[in-house]
């Protein structure tokens, strides 16, 4: 008497004992999940178009006199769309978009923001039910990249000098006479006390306000002071993430959409910008240091006055400590002035405003400065400060939370600017020491190489797996276009994402990955006909002990590309995410949609020794 060695526990429906039996929840779940990821993938078919973008403040021009204007100038326009105080207006070539941008913002008024933009070229209809093509990185679109170097030397001396007139300050309270105070380029101090007792009274006094300072006893009542390392590498983490926070505002400000800023070592920022074709303008914002600061005028040499040089290069004496720096500003346009003169109107926020209010109320007739700063990076490498006063005003009533300053130059360089303070001072000086260009027609070529290597690897795999398991093999193509529509999807889905060139080798890797799922299941199922089981018995068998070889290797190459996207940056984050989702997304097609196939198909039958 036969032994049944079947070591399989069946399904059961009810009363009735099924193999390879799917609820219809399941084919809902799935049908639905793949439906909506072909809706997301859909726009990314179509593409995006070049357009400009304007932001009207008061009154929207009709459509048909935006368009007049740029065929005058013979610039192709596909279509003109109005929402409210927006419009977007599409144009048929990328190499006109920044041409129609310097017209439109020469013939729009001063308000009104006119920025670039990329726009889906999908229908409407897709478009409207919130799904979105997907973003490309500087490498597929190309653009702009720079690296920035954040001089922190600045602000070590900053801290430092504040240190040092603190120290002045106490010396004079206490009525010491001969103490002198050094700040040496490294951003270190030297204090020397005319006696024992005043050094240890400037001792205490350090120790209890400036604990974050390191200070030590040199013999001849000196002491030395320099900031603990801990506490360099706190300033150094907040400097770069104000700065982040700074140039991402500034890139707002220039309207460039999908830039990707992040910072890379200890102090360095990259900038990302697709989509870029006029490097020059965004170089000149992100890799400026601009700053306003307002200054009290004083008589000449009064104690804790520094010199400034106005424009002309006659010097202008001030109080050290300025009443208001640029950090306060929270808004500032450029207009023309009743004298016919370019100025720039600005507002402050609360903190600001009291600050400016409090010091004008107590100084009404007297001057104040405005100084303007610029940093640049010389031939040694070193950071310069360049500081000059750019006007001189009487302040004639109490000043609020707006006022205006004048002597900004031409018109232009007053827009510049306006923009530099909206956008935000920077913590620290910045310098570019690095600029790479990827022009649109490389981007694009990415993109023809890039997806050529996607189609023929895919193309040879779908060969591969019709040819060596037959019927097999096409529920496994079915599934694998299945699942690169997901993946596409998915991408397109996720906020943030962004798809790079390195992201379309990772696409190309998840081909394999797919394929390796439904490999590892079919050589299963032939190993369990071979062994005299029924083609059901067999497809039940080799999806159950596949299941966990399948889970054990894509979690450990899912944990390396967490990993990589969490420890990276640019293109190889851009790896990383294709890497991970792929592999969820060849999970849940080689597991569960070619199981639902597979069921429909074969899940019934009872034949033994069938070629599989």
């Amino acid at each position: 008497m036969q032994k049944n060695t079947q070591n399989t526990k069946p399904k059961r429906t009810g009363r009735t004992t099924l193999l390879n039996h799917y609820p219809a929840w399941k084919y809902v779940v799935l049908i639905t999940t793949i439906i909506i990821m072909l809706f997301s993938a859909l726009p990314s078919w179509f593409g995006e178009s070049p357009a400009i973008m304007i932001s009207h403040k008061e009154n929207t021009p009709s459509a048909v006199a935006i368009k007049s204007i740029l065929d005058n100038k013979d610039v192709d326009v596909t279509r003109i769309d109005q929402q409210g105080n927006k419009t977007t207006v599409v144009l048929g070539n990328a190499s006109q978009q920044n041409a129609a941008k310097q017209i439109l913002a020469k013939r729009m008024p001063e308000d009104d923001t006119v920025t670039l933009a990329m726009v889906p070229a999908a229908p409407a209809w897709l478009l409207e039910m919130g799904f979105k093509p997907i973003k490309l990185g500087l490498d597929l679109r190309g653009g702009v990249q720079f690296l920035l170097d954040v001089d922190m030397q600045q602000v070590f001396q900053a801290h430092a000098t504040q240190a040092a007139d603190a120290v002045r300050e106490h010396a004079r309270e206490l009525r010491v006479r001969g103490v002198r105070v050094q700040v040496n380029g490294e951003g270190d101090l030297k204090v020397v006390a005319p006696s024992s007792a005043s050094e240890g009274e400037l001792r205490q006094f350090l120790r209890e306000q400036y604990p974050q300072w390191e200070v030590k006893g040199s013999g001849d009542y000196t002491l030395t002071m320099s900031l603990k390392e801990a506490e360099k590498q706190t300033l150094t983490n907040l400097t770069v993430q104000q700065n982040l926070q700074t140039m991402r505002s500034r890139i707002e400000e220039l309207g460039i959409t999908e830039a990707a800023v992040q910072r890379q070592g200890e102090h360095r920022i990259r900038i990302e910008l697709p989509g870029v074709q006029d490097p020059a303008a965004a170089k000149n914002v992100i890799g400026a240091t601009a700053s306003l600061a307002f200054y009290e005028v004083v008589s000449d040499y009064k104690p804790g006055s520094m010199v400034i040089p106005e424009q002309n290069g006659r010097p202008v004496h001030v109080n050290r400590k300025p009443v208001l720096s640029g950090e306060h500003i929270v808004d500032a346009r450029a207009s023309m002035g009743e004298m016919g003169m370019p100025e720039v109107n600005i507002s402050l926020d609360s903190t600001g405003g009291k600050k400016i209010s409090d010091f004008s109320a107590q100084h009404i007739g007297k001057p104040m400065a405005t100084a303007y700063s610029e940093y640049s990076r010389n031939a040694e490498g070193k950071t310069e400060q360049e500081t000059s006063i750019i006007s001189v005003a009487t302040i004639q009533s109490q000043l609020g939370n707006r006022f205006r300053i004048t002597g900004v130059g031409t018109l232009p360089e007053a827009q510049d600017l306006a923009l530099l303070l909206r956008a935000g001072s920077l913590t620290a000086p910045v310098t570019i020491v690095e600029e790479r260009t990827i022009g649109p027609s490389l981007g694009a070529e990415n993109i023809q190489n890039g997806f050529a290597a996607l189609a023929m690897g895919m193309g040879l795999t779908l060969l591969f797996m019709a040819v060596w398991y037959r019927k097999l093999g096409w529920v496994a193509n079915l599934a694998l276009v299945v699942n690169m529509v997901m993946l596409l999807g998915l991408i397109a889905l996720l906020p943030g994402a962004v798809l790079t060139l390195p992201g379309i080798a990772g696409l190309v890797l998840t081909v394999g990955m797919a394929v390796d799922t439904n490999v590892l299941i079919f050589e299963r199922i032939k190993e369990k006909v071979r062994e005299g089981r029924s083609l059901a018995q067999s497809i039940d068998l080799g999806f159950s002990s596949a299941f966990a070889t399948i889970l054990d290797s894509n979690i450990t190459t899912l944990i390396s590309a967490v990993t990589l996207y969490a420890i990276g940056n640019g293109p190889i984050q851009g790896f990383a995410l294709t890497l991970g989702l792929g592999l969820l997304t060849s999970m849940f097609t080689g597991i569960f949609a070619s199981r639902a196939v597979i069921n429909l198909v074969w899940g019934r039958d009872s034949r033994r020794g069938v070629r599989v």
